[in-house]
């Protein structure tokens, strides 16, 4: 098994409005993640606010999360950046610190090319002996790949996995055959946006990159057992049970929202980095602590 395998726990990165980073609260999260038994942490991913941090406090955070995490679960850590040689000097402190493996997204102003992306990618993914895992989040970066650039990169030294975007057609099936055969087996493919974990896994998917996971590891574990081990009705179970979430996340995004349970769960998750906030919509969270409540006991 490789570190970009089973469920992978995104955790939010506590921080003031200042953007310094809480490193005490972000340990205590990294630990509860540990316990839980989630099979790595990803830090600094689109939910842990990579983008509204600098490069010393994604330093610090790292620092603390592979300390927190004492060798129980490998830690990974985002790299993107808008420049190639910030997102090497962030790779290379990763290494210095302790992380596992590196995720790597393709942070613009001016809209990249595929030759840019995959020149830079190429770049970070020899300046370390840290895995590379490709972060295809269209949502975010405004960058898109297509399976022919994945395949390019999958054969540069150094890049171990992608995490792909959710599909609209749940086409996972058909998405990893038209992959896998053109990358070599130790080649990871896994998939973010958590409403279509269980999808993915049952097609096939090797990996969940997951944000839920970040602040309720228990019922995401449980979903991954099930859905890896093919059980197709009790993931359908799960699915339904966790419904009330996932439309949560379609219609807020993940990152509003997690900091909006993080309050429920009595978390310190803390300030949201303006200008953008927590979602608290009275609304549509009135339900969510009975949700959730169900979620951690199902």
């Amino acid at each position: 098994m490789t570190i970009f395998t089973g469920l992978s726990a995104f955790p939010p990165t506590p921080a003031d409005e200042e953007g310094v980073v809480d490193t005490e609260a972000l340990g205590a999260l990294v630990d509860r993640l540990a316990v839980a038994g989630v099979d790595s942490v990803s830090v600094l991913g689109s939910t842990g606010t990579y983008a509204y941090l600098d490069r010393d406090q994604r330093n610090r955070a790292v620092t603390a999360a592979v300390e927190a995490a004492a060798g129980r679960v490998p830690v990974v850590a985002g790299v993107g950046a808008l420049r190639t040689s910030w997102s090497r000097e962030l790779a290379f402190a990763a290494e210095r610190a302790g992380a596992a493996g590196i995720l790597l997204a393709p942070m613009s102003y001016a809209k990249l090319s595929d030759v840019e992306v995959a020149d830079h990618y190429k770049a970070v993914a020899g300046a370390t002996g840290l895995p590379l895992c490709i972060y295809n989040n269209p949502g975010t970066t405004n960058f898109e790949f297509s399976h022919d650039l994945i395949v390019e990169l999958a054969h540069v030294p150094g890049v171990a996995a992608v995490k792909m975007p959710p599909l609209e057609n749940e086409g996972y099936a058909t998405e990893i055959q038209q992959i896998r055969p053109q990358v070599s087996d130790d080649f990871k493919i896994g998939y973010s946006g958590d409403w279509c974990a269980a999808p993915a896994f049952l097609a096939g998917a090797d990996a969940w990159h997951s944000v839920v996971a970040g602040l309720l590891p228990e019922p995401a574990i449980r979903l991954t057992r099930a859905a890896k081990a093919g059980d197709v009705d009790e993931t359908a179970r799960l699915q339904a049970l966790y419904e009330p979430m996932w439309a949560l996340f379609e219609q807020h995004g993940s990152l509003r929202t997690m900091y909006g349970i993080a309050k429920i769960l009595g978390l310190n998750a803390g300030t949201a980095p303006l200008p953008v906030q927590a979602y608290t919509g009275a609304g549509s969270l009135q339900g969510l602590p009975d949700a959730l409540e169900r979620m951690t006991t199902a």
